[in-house]
């Protein structure tokens, strides 16, 4: 496994993060011990780096793997705009994985200058901890070229967690090309910069030989964070991020798994999916409950976390 430092940052991290969102409530729910078995599998393969947020509910299967691998780099993110949020997410990541720091704190999904602006508050706690050695690193988590041009430019940020992959998928404001030139800015301003979404929320499973070969493939990218819920998954992805191969038989169970973003027949229309979904893929049908339109959804699983009638899961 390659490892790389962060930017101008001290923390080293392998090539391939953890993505933790699949692991979680928000899609596949797996029991505790279970999901904490397959990050375990990661790490004991080289994975030294694992992607969180206070939405996704995965702290617990982190929380057992440090028990046993005190070292690992944690990156989480909240939507903390102010000083009470900020507090309040950081110190439920602290108390929920069981340490007392965080390597990486982001500001999660900003958009671009106006929205850095409006959680200015936040970001400033968040810099404060850092002074006191509570965080190691801060900065943000976005899908838009006009957050990461911004940050670029911002002294204070550290870490830019930016949505890329060879077809573009889920860039808000922007092209592949526009996103590749915003990302290249901001490693050249000494950003750590981790990729999300190289396979395209799982859309791009059938090409991930592609996806990979692009991913890895540029220049400007210290880490790239995968979503991973089976042990297959684990083996396989190690496998392409130091050989360049996937073993036929991986390749098949890779490509065996469909997941698609379901809405239980108990929806009730309310509209709150819709508002929260940035990729315009959910809308209220004619029978007045949501409808997605697959070809659009990221199966981020972000609009299950405001359904107050818990009907919609990745599945």
């Amino acid at each position: 496994m390659q490892y790389t430092k962060l930017g101008n940052t001290d923390i080293l991290v392998s090539k391939l993060c953890y993505g933790s969102l699949t692991l979680g409530p928000l899609q596949k729910n797996l029991p505790l011990k279970d999901g904490a078995a397959v990050i375990e599998k990661a790490v004991d393969l080289g994975v030294n780096f694992i992607d969180t947020a206070d939405l996704y509910g995965t702290y617990p299967y982190i929380r057992e793997v440090l028990k046993t691998h005190k070292d690992l780099i944690v990156a989480s993110k909240s939507y903390a705009y102010d000083t009470e949020t900020a507090s309040e997410t950081l110190e439920r990541a602290l108390r929920e994985t069981g340490r007392d720091y965080i390597d990486i704190f982001l500001l999660h999904e900003q958009e671009g200058p106006l929205t850095l602006k409006g959680h200015r508050e936040a970001l400033e706690y968040f810099i404060a901890r850092k002074q006191e050695g509570i965080i190691r690193a801060v900065g943000i988590s976005t899908h838009h070229t006009a957050a990461v041009k911004a940050a670029a430019l911002m002294s204070e940020v550290d870490i830019i967690h930016p949505i890329l992959n060879y077809k573009g998928l889920g860039i808000v404001d922007g092209t592949r090309q526009e996103m590749e030139e915003a990302i290249k800015l901001a490693y050249e301003c000494g950003k750590g910069i981790y990729i999300m979404k190289a396979l395209g929320g799982g859309h791009l499973i059938a090409d991930i030989r592609q996806a990979f070969d692009y991913i890895l493939s540029f220049p400007y990218a210290h880490s790239i964070a995968v979503g991973m819920q089976r042990i297959e998954e684990v083996y396989a992805n190690v496998s392409y991020f130091e050989s360049g191969t996937i073993p036929n038989n991986l390749q098949a169970a890779l490509e065996s798994y469909d997941r698609k973003l379901f809405i239980q027949d108990w929806c009730i229309g309310c509209g709150k999916c819709v508002e929260r979904c940035s990729q315009g893929a959910l809308s209220i049908d004619s029978e007045g409950q949501a409808f997605v339109m697959q070809d659009k959804c990221l199966l981020c699983g972000y609009c299950g976390s405001v359904c107050d009638q818990l009907a919609i899961k990745v599945i």
